[in-house]
């Protein structure tokens, strides 16, 4: 588990690298949710994700413990974070990627000079390639969402909300591994408790949705859903206890539901996110919250978006 103090040890330890995204309103989305809608914007960070707050908090610690290398298995955000945030520390990384990997994702992690090694296509295959690479080379793993450093400067997305939004009445979270939203959460519910924190998936990556369920860890299949960065086979072991401490709710949206709300950020806010951002704005725009006339802060995730698979 994570605390609060950890949190704020984060904020301090990534200032000097992160941007405080702000927060965009749209009275035609606010009309059409029902509530007052406002959206935390991480398509604005730096790498285009909330995800260089755990990477950069994580890797500086590695460093000042003596890290020399680091690597990471992703193909997407974290990955470009970790080589973002290793390129201005002067450490080289290893990315270790699917051999299906997008040219732009690709493309993005050399422009941050990450090193990339192809290997297999599925996670399995690359998180066991990633940590052999990292202990061969005396450097470090950095994980995509299951560990504390990474947890504690995803929270500071949470800490940010609370600062910007002081009547904030609900805060929407997309869920994959669980990184962002048990940060989120702890920061939340450990200084607003009434804040109502909700959690979305979308219905065919519901692994988080069933381990609640179930009471205990769920694996899925592997899914095709188009929010590809909340393709996780099951939530992390360190933060699938605090989604079930604190989470209010967790409701899922269709493949349809996402991609509407998509299209309606890119053609009415003219705002570039990516569809794992979009399925917070979904559950708002398809009124499954379960509130009206409130302030609801949907976090706006990432936005690196394939613009090529627009017209498939």
């Amino acid at each position: 588990m994570i605390t609060l103090k950890n949190i704020h040890q984060a904020a301090v330890q990534i200032s000097d690298t992160i941007n405080e995204t702000p927060i965009l309103t749209s009275t035609a989305l606010s009309s059409i949710c029902r509530n007052n809608m406002f959206l935390k914007s991480e398509h604005l960070q730096k790498t285009g994700s909330f995800k260089i707050r755990g990477a950069t908090h994580k890797v500086k610690q590695a460093v000042q413990d003596g890290a020399t290398y680091v690597t990471a298995a992703s193909s997407g955000n974290h990955g470009q974070a970790v080589a973002y945030i290793s390129d201005i520390l002067g450490v080289p990384a290893t990315i270790v990627v699917p051999e299906d990997a997008t040219a732009s994702k690709l493309n993005a992690i050399r422009d941050y000079n990450g090193e990339i090694e192809e290997c297999g296509t599925t996670s399995a295959e690359r998180l066991p390639r990633a940590k052999e690479l990292a202990a061969k080379k005396n450097g470090v793993f950095i994980p995509p969402y299951d560990d504390p450093y990474i947890m504690a400067g995803q929270g500071t997305v949470g800490m940010e909300i609370l600062k910007q939004l002081d009547d904030v009445d609900v805060v929407v979270v997309p869920i994959g591994g669980g990184g962002l939203i048990s940060g989120i959460l702890t920061a939340i519910k450990e200084t607003k408790p009434h804040v109502k924190v909700i959690g979305v998936e979308p219905e065919i990556a519901n692994d988080t949705h069933l381990s609640l369920e179930n009471g205990i860890i769920t694996s899925i299949p592997g899914t095709s859903t188009i929010a590809d960065g909340l393709r996780t086979s099951q939530p992390g072991d360190l933060t699938f206890p605090i989604v079930q401490k604190y989470l209010d709710d967790l409701v899922l949206v269709s493949e349809t539901e996402i991609q509407q709300a998509l299209f309606f950020i890119l053609e009415r806010m003219k705002q570039v996110i990516e569809p794992s951002s979009a399925v917070a704005i979904a559950a708002a725009m398809f009124e499954k919250l379960g509130v009206q006339e409130k302030n609801i802060a949907c976090v706006v995730s990432g936005g690196n978006l394939d613009v090529r698979k627009l017209g498939t």
